[in-house]
């Protein structure tokens, strides 16, 4: 099977981060909070070390999420009725998520008091 072209290979990627705006709630909501996020950065004109670090820790999370639905997808196509093993498959995988977006919230909590507070 042949690649792609490059280009092409980039629209695909894209349209799967269009399809996760689309249909996923809770990437939705993450979302929103990068732009939070990156609203706040300019607005408290966060310093470019405390910038990247919430970019990647705001990254990161997004990312989790997607890689949460890409694994919860499988599954379901896996095994569409209920089983306990793929319910916990489904359970570390959001856990991960859930693990990434306490540390940025912890992130966020240690670097903007001192913009907010000065």
């Amino acid at each position: 099977m042949q690649k792609p072209p490059l280009h092409k290979s980039f629209l695909n990627a894209f349209r799967g981060v269009f399809a996760m705006i689309k249909t996923e709630r809770n990437f939705q909501i993450e979302l929103a909070a990068f732009f939070i996020n990156l609203f706040l950065i300019f607005y408290f004109n966060l310093s470019g070390t405390d910038a990247a670090l919430i970019l990647l820790v705001s990254a990161a999370v997004l990312s989790a999420e997607i890689f949460n639905t890409a694994i919860e997808r499988i599954c379901d196509l896996i095994q569409p009725d209920f089983d306990p093993r793929i319910g916990f498959i489904k359970d570390i995988s959001a856990g991960a998520v859930i693990l990434m977006a306490i540390a940025a919230v912890i992130i966020g909590v240690i670097i903007y008091p001192k913009y907010i507070f000065s």
